[in-house]
């Protein structure tokens, strides 16, 4: 579309004002022409779907389809940047159905495809494909301000191990032990593959390792101990930890979601009491290493790190140790490893 200066006339040959009218997208020419000169407006229609929930003219969408497999000659790199885009949309699923949809997140994302053959075994009505949009759509719903990438990353690959960890038992029920390790290696390999940076890659990838740390606390079978190290292992993930998990409640039973909203509910105000009386965001051990130098009478090296950090474990475990009991624990762990007599 074009306005002709300086008589402000209005040209609009491929009908674009029509299509703008009724939130559709399709090419200039041919969709074949267009894609085949660059194969990432393949990406682009899906991210312009998530920015602006337009949805794609039938003929586009089956070019995508037809011709996905182009994508392959594009560089990671701007593979990255589009879905970068796509999924700080504003609405985000929609480009995510329409690339599983159209085979295009299996050139780059085969995770996410994998998920459809999955089922769920806390919600067999639906497979874990649709519970993971909705923790998508739930982890938006928590943000503070603007996108928050990291967060709607994780929410996108928290169950990508599943699949592979899948089992049946005798009783019939499914299970997918171990799969928040299994899906942070997965991650890690993905975002790696796609160029991200590693700071961001490690961000994400620790998010889906600690998802389902969490649930096991309404039993009350944790201490304030595993309080502590809920805390140290999320560091300043813990705010996005705390989205995230919120986010992966899914279940339609009103009963259960309400009560694992009051489970996480009172572990955040454990967690605020147990902080107010320690410093949990930097938990250190009592003792430094010059101390534990003197004390040993040992130099600088491997004894060191290793009484540092069994003095952190035993932090984590007990609390704060004043300064006698602190160098008691140590001496006597000093003593059992044979390092002082």
């Amino acid at each position: 579309m074009a306005v002709s200066l300086p008589d402000h006339r209005f040209t609009d040959p491929y009908g674009g004002l029509v299509d703008l009218a009724a939130k559709i997208m399709r090419t200039p020419g041919t969709p074949q022409e267009s894609f085949r000169d660059d194969p990432l407006r393949m990406l682009r229609a899906a991210r312009f779907a998530a920015q602006l929930r337009f949805a794609v003219h039938p003929d586009v969408r089956a070019a995508m389809t037809a011709m996905a497999a182009d994508l392959d000659r594009i560089t990671a790199e701007r593979i990255r940047d589009e879905f970068t885009k796509l999924l700080c949309g504003a609405d985000p699923v929609t480009g995510l159905r329409l690339l599983v949809d159209t085979g295009l997140a299996e050139r780059f994302l085969p995770e996410l495809t994998g998920l459809k053959l999955t089922i769920d075994e806390h919600a067999q009505h639906k497979d874990v494909y649709e519970h993971t949009l909705t923790v998508v759509e739930n982890a938006m719903s928590l943000e503070e301000s603007g996108c928050d990438f990291v967060l709607r990353m994780a929410a996108l690959m928290h169950d990508v191990g599943k699949p592979g960890t899948k089992a049946v038992g005798p009783d019939g029920r499914v299970s997918f032990h171990h799969h928040e390790v299994v899906g942070a290696r997965l991650t890690k390999a993905r975002m790696k593959a796609l160029r991200y940076p590693k700071d961001v890659t490690s961000q994400v990838v620790k998010l889906v390792g600690l998802h389902l740390r969490f649930y096991g606390y309404g039993r009350g079978e944790w201490t304030d101990s595993a309080v502590r190290r809920y805390v140290t292992d999320a560091g300043d993930l813990l705010s996005r930890l705390h989205k995230l998990t919120r986010s992966d409640c899914t279940t339609r039973n009103r009963r259960k979601a309400a009560q694992l909203a009051a489970d996480y509910d009172a572990l955040e105000e454990r967690i605020s009491r147990i902080a107010a009386e320690e410093d949990l965001a930097r938990v250190r051990p009592d003792l430094d290493g010059n101390a534990i130098m003197e004390l040993l009478g040992v130099p600088p090296g491997p004894v060191v790190g290793r009484a540092w950090q069994h003095l952190k474990e035993l932090r984590l475990e007990r609390g704060p140790l004043d300064r006698d009991a602190a160098e008691a624990e140590l001496l006597r762990w000093a003593r059992g490893e044979g390092i002082v007599g």
